[in-house]
């Protein structure tokens, strides 16, 4: 066997420095639980000063979906979660996607055969058992063949898959960073498979090849690899490489019972954008996942995460998401949002409602802001405005304005002649004139404000008040809907 091969690749890996992970699968779509481990991964790496490192497994094909790589860059680019290595940008470790390393896992399975931490397995298995579960220890003849035997078979071209050889006696004891020392039974583990019939390696084998060879010092994943990770120790152990940190992360759950799921109709991160929520918000509550920064402090930019991450705060138990604390999350984010920045994301909702060119978005900001929880929310909000809706006359009638039909018609029959006058359709100028006429009137100013609210709105619940709806509206739709809604009451009080 070829050492000096196995020598120039230990000169390639990068040393020195903090070296972290996301290797997802390209099935199709980024789910929360994904996105919190790129995101601890990512944190992990800043806080050290050090690189952030995207690999693409994509070993099962049977799991893969045509464009799934596409979303997963565009994910992390939207997320600000940029790598410094990777397959669309290269590195001194590639390549970085699986199925490009083919060559290199099957030499390192070679020199596991060589070392007896692995063995060919003749045996005739299913496929579906052959990806990743292994036969018990006691229960598989291939175990027992001589190295001369095994060769000879292979050599003959009978078809068999790579095992991992696990010892029959004693513990194997490893560490991580959030559940301390663990200690399994070596009987427990089976003797799973490495490399299968078709040539590819499973995760099991090829996630610590590619780890080593790629300098990773903290590997973050879920809890839910705690069970296989005696079997990656064995196999660090058999190689005679360095292990590197586990960090094993709770599940992210729907409820205390279930994890989340995307055939259960819970959320992927694409979903949630499309429901409305904004990146910032989505990972600043993802980040809060599982992990604490202690204190009364939630609300953190990506920057700031970057400051104050640690791995302690990271908990054992399992993590609720509750799409309320979500949203909650991104009211405050979309509160913060500058006026124009606010204007440029919501536009395209706006524009689902508001189709008149003639009205001014920009002037929905004042509006919409403050009480948008999430930008999906906004077309409904505002509807009223391309088109009057019909609406019942009893919403004009409201006890804490001192309304009713009748009072409701007095107080337009006296705004709309005031309301003609003014020149200067501004915001400014139609306040002063429907204050100035409730001084007038010696009327409160809710007592004016409702019915006109109610004419031009049509709605009882509404963002902003007449003031601002009369604004955007424009001068000519204010008349004709308040004529219209004197109209409406006219007729109610005759009839």
């Amino acid at each position: 066997m070829d050492m000096k091969w196995f020598e120039d690749m230990e000169t390639r890996i990068p040393r020195g420095e903090v070296r972290t992970r996301f290797a997802p699968s390209p099935t199709g779509y980024m789910h929360v639980g994904n996105l919190r481990t790129a995101l601890y991964t990512y944190l992990i790496a800043k806080k050290n000063k050090g690189k952030f490192i995207l690999r693409i497994e994509d070993t099962d094909q049977g799991r893969l979906v045509e464009g799934a790589a596409d979303v997963i860059y565009k994910t992390l680019k939207d997320c600000r979660l940029i790598h410094d290595e990777g397959p669309d940008i290269g590195g001194p470790a590639g390549p970085y996607i699986q199925t490009e390393r083919r060559e290199i896992y099957g030499r390192y399975a070679e020199l596991l055969l060589e070392k007896g931490g692995a063995y060919r397995c003749f045996c005739r298995k299913m496929d579906e058992e052959e990806s990743e579960e292994g036969f018990k220890k006691q229960e598989n003849p291939c175990a027992c063949l001589s190295k001369e035997e095994s060769d000879k078979r292979a050599a003959s071209g009978e078809p068999f898959v790579i095992r991992q050889r696990i010892p029959r006696e004693g513990t194997t004891t490893f560490r991580d960073e959030i559940f301390g020392d663990i200690t399994v039974p070596n009987d427990t583990l089976d003797d799973n498979v490495l490399i299968k019939s078709d040539g590819l390696p499973t995760y099991n084998f090829a996630n610590v090849i590619d780890d080593h060879l790629m300098g990773i010092t903290h590997v973050v994943r879920g809890s839910e690899y705690l069970a296989s990770t005696p079997k990656y120790n064995l196999l660090y152990e058999a190689f005679g490489w360095e292990v590197p940190k586990y960090i094993h992360c709770p599940p992210v759950m729907r409820d205390r019972s279930n994890k989340m799921s995307k055939r259960h109709g819970d959320p992927s991160y694409e979903d949630l954008i499309a429901q409305g929520y904004l990146t910032e918000a989505v990972l600043n509550y993802v980040a809060l996942l599982g992990w604490s920064p202690g204190g009364e402090r939630e609300i953190f930019t990506l920057d700031e995460l970057c400051e104050v991450f640690d791995i302690s705060g990271i908990s054992k138990s399992p993590a609720i998401f509750d799409i309320e604390k979500l949203t909650y999350f991104n009211a405050e984010y979309i509160k913060a949002l500058a006026p124009e920045r606010f204007t440029e994301l919501a536009e395209p909702y706006i524009r689902q409602s508001v189709k008149n060119p003639v009205i001014d978005i920009s002037l929905f900001a004042p509006i919409l802001q403050p009480r948008t929880e999430k930008l999906s929310d906004i077309p409904e909000k505002i509807d009223f405005f391309d088109s009057l809706p019909d609406y019942d006359i009893e919403i004009y009638t409201n006890k804490k304005s001192k309304t009713d039909a009748a009072v409701s018609l007095e107080m337009l029959k006296k705004a709309l002649p005031d309301l003609e006058a003014i020149k200067d359709w501004s915001e400014e100028a139609i306040h002063d004139v429907l204050i100035g006429l409730a001084e007038k009137l010696e009327v409160k100013n809710a007592t004016l404000m409702w019915p006109v609210r109610i004419a031009v709105a049509g709605k009882a619940v509404t963002p902003g008040g007449a003031v601002e709806i009369c604004h955007i509206l424009g001068k000519e739709e204010t008349i004709r809907r308040i004529n219209i809604g004197i109209e409406k009451l006219s007729g109610s009080i005759s009839g």
